[in-house]
């Protein structure tokens, strides 16, 4: 059975952000899973609440199976702890996100996790993750998915790539979680355990 996928767009006051990105995404994942070449342009699916802030959740195959408006409301996160997992793969946005709950769920004295494979440290079970280093922020070079805010931030040049292990923490004075609900959020007051 070929799997689900799911783009997830944040709504704000009736307008859909950073769209290019997700539609991008959404082509690169079609053509990639389902050989589909003909173009579907999520614009056209998107009719949004015009008034409040919303997560526009919306699940495809080669085609567009369901289009939903969630009222979104941000994690509250003041510890993140490090977990090693090798064998979890997330390289389009699944539906299933069943092993990443699952990772999550066995750490409960943490409020999300950054997931460490091959000694590198790569995301979160719901962002991508970047470190400040006292002049510069750096990313991941091998994040578990290219998220669409990580790519726009990218291009812009706020971000740069690298690889980063568990035991550079130290040389970093600030974390910041991206993804499209939150943009890019710095955490001001957290404990990397």
């Amino acid at each position: 059975m070929a799997p689900i996928l799911l783009e997830t767009i944040r709504i704000e006051e009736g307008k859909a952000k950073n769209l290019p990105y997700h539609q991008a995404r959404f082509d690169k994942s079609r053509r990639a899973l389902f050989n589909a070449t003909s173009p579907l342009a999520l614009q056209k699916y998107i009719d949004p609440p015009q008034n409040g802030l919303y997560r526009c959740r919306i699940l495809y195959t080669d085609n567009i199976e369901s289009v939903e408006y969630l009222p979104y409301t941000p994690k509250t996160i003041n510890t993140l702890r490090v977990v090693m997992d090798n064998t979890l793969e997330y390289r389009y946005k699944y539906a299933d996100r069943s092993a990443l709950n699952a990772l999550l769920s066995a750490h409960p004295n943490a409020d999300e996790i950054i997931i460490e494979q091959n000694g590198l440290l790569t995301d979160t079970t719901i962002a991508n993750i970047a470190f400040y280093n006292g002049s510069r922020w750096l990313t991941p070079a091998t994040p578990l998915l290219e998220g669409t805010m990580r790519a726009n931030l990218l291009d812009q040049g706020i971000l740069q790539t690298t690889d980063i292990r568990k035991a550079d923490l130290h040389r970093y004075t600030h974390v910041a979680l991206m993804n499209a609900m939150i943009g890019f959020k710095i955490l001001k007051k957290v404990t990397i355990i």
